[in-house]
């Protein structure tokens, strides 16, 4: 199960539904904001690597 720790739960708030979920769905613990960056530098790779060339 994910967890957003209350100190960034503002942050994460201000994310588009469908990247809240995304990471969600990963059963992350989100601690700090390098957490909640490096989960999106892994989607942003996974989305650079699935896309067609």
């Amino acid at each position: 199960m994910s967890h957003v720790a209350p100190a960034i739960r503002e942050k994460f708030e201000t994310l588009p539904i469908e990247l809240k979920n995304a990471i969600l769905e990963r059963d992350v613990k989100l601690n700090n904001i390098h957490d909640l960056m490096n989960v999106l530098e892994q989607i942003v790779a996974e989305g650079e690597r699935d896309a067609p060339k």
